[in-house]
């Protein structure tokens, strides 16, 4: 098989380059066309890579790709999970090459999406293709390719509710989050939660004259900035009432376990241009971004942000808001804990609306699955090193609801970097990751099997 790999590896690679080209950005309804676009070109290449049927499954927003190969129902079933929408490619300007125009430079794809999730999942459709070329496949293989992770995945759970038959398995795998180092294989045991929403701050009826007005009326931009900074305190904690009532605090065994994990805090500073990490007193930068739960301003506006000046005082400011949560935290309960504290912080001065967008619940996995055994000997095979357990501080909304309505842990079997830029200009992916994910892949199927 890594024979096979190595002939095809560049029809692999212009395969995914193909899709990259598609701009499927989920969140802006301005690109739907695209989204169904890539959906299209996910359906022909499982059908290119082997599988029986395949077919696009409508949603009440963007569809689901499914396709299944079922060689012997005695064999066990393996449901592979990943989505090809995107996020946003804003703001362009930042790109040193347009984000759907990939190119290859140090041998890695830049292009939105590259990493996250397109050239994560068609790893699978090509490990899959290549089981089936060299007559290797003895599990069956179920795949459902969403197109709205990136906007939280709602339709998908009305999805997987209403086809728990067709979805019946016996192992779920995705290949959405990240690994340590090419020198240091991982595998993620656990993900954070999600709760996302905007803020609207409304001040007076009309903008106006800075000079006129200004000092006499509250300015909603000021009063939104004072309101965000006093949600976290000057020990990183935040503020909201009820927020840390169900976070779980672990073991210092625990603890240790995950800053044992190779981590340079020089280097990472160095990769990100700063002189100071920041974040909750107490916990090391590790457990701040994989254990602990956070909140962030994603994005401010409001008043004049054009060329030149304009002595405006704005009517309405704006902010998106996310926390990150782990468990036990639940991000229905979290929104409206955080609704509540907003509304109230909020001086008379001001109106305020709070609209949550999306969430998810955080995840937990074991490594002492049937799955993480034959994923790390699968590693141990390819990278000649076994894998470490690690927590990953993004959010797969859909892999708690995978637990609750099917039953299944997922087996998070990343390959991406930190260094990556997901969710930023100038994303990329590694094409080492990508043809030696391919061939860790393939070899995981051959060891779940045994």
């Amino acid at each position: 098989m890594k024979k096979y790999i190595e002939n095809n590896k560049d029809k692999f690679i212009e395969e995914l380059i193909e899709l990259l080209k598609i701009p499927s950005v989920s969140a802006d309804s301005k690109f739907n066309a695209d989204v169904a676009r890539a959906a299209e070109f996910v359906k022909s290449s499982l059908l290119d890579a082997g599988v029986d049927t395949a077919e696009i499954c409508p949603t009440k927003g963007h569809p689901v790709v499914y396709g299944e190969k079922i060689i012997n129902p005695d064999y066990p079933t393996i449901l592979v999970y990943g989505h090809y929408d995107v996020q946003p490619a804003d703001p362009y300007e930042l790109w040193d090459s347009p984000p759907f125009e990939p190119v290859i430079k140090n041998n890695k794809i830049y292009a939105r999406g590259a990493a996250d999730d397109k050239g994560q999942f068609y790893m699978h459709v090509k490990a899959f293709e290549t089981l089936l070329q060299c007559n290797a496949l003895q599990c069956n293989v179920k795949f459902m390719i969403e197109g709205e992770e990136e906007v939280g995945s709602e339709n998908l759970a009305i999805f997987v509710q209403e086809n728990k038959e067709r979805l019946k398995s016996d192992e779920i795998l995705i290949s959405d989050t990240s690994m340590i180092s090419l020198d240091t294989p991982s595998i993620t045991t656990g993900l954070r939660g999600l709760s996302y929403m905007e803020v609207e701050v409304t001040g007076p009826n009309r903008d106006l004259h800075s000079g006129v007005y200004g000092g006499a009326v509250a300015n909603p931009i000021n009063v939104l900035c004072d309101m965000i900074a006093s949600l976290i305190d000057e020990n990183g904690k935040i503020t909201v009432a009820g927020f840390y009532d169900k976070v779980i605090e672990l073991s210092s065994e625990v603890r240790n376990k995950i800053n044992d994990a190779p981590f340079s805090l020089d280097e990472y500073k160095k990769d990100l241009d700063i002189d100071e990490v920041q974040g909750e007193t107490g916990y090391t930068t590790v457990e701040r971004s994989g254990i602990r739960p956070t909140l962030d301003v994603n994005g401010i506006w409001g008043g004049y942000i054009g060329e030149g000046a304009k002595t405006v005082l704005p009517s309405k400011a704006y902010a998106k808001i996310s926390m990150r949560l782990v468990p036990d935290q639940v991000s229905s309960e979290i929104t409206a804990l955080f609704e509540k504290h907003f509304m109230s912080i909020a001086p008379k001065s001001v109106k305020v609306k709070v609209t949550p967008h999306h969430g998810g619940e955080p995840a937990a996995t074991s490594t002492d699955s049937k799955s993480y055994k034959a994923a790390s000997r699968a590693f141990e095979k390819v990278w000649g090193k076994t894998p470490i357990p690690t927590k990953d501080g993004g959010s797969i909304p859909i892999v708690a609801l995978f637990k609750e309505v099917l039953g299944l842990d997922a087996l998070l079997m990343g390959f991406g970097l930190n260094s990556d830029a997901i969710h930023s200009p100038n994303e990329h992916y590694g094409i080492e990751n990508y043809l030696k994910g391919i061939e860790t892949i393939t070899a995981f199927y051959q060891e779940y099997v045994k």
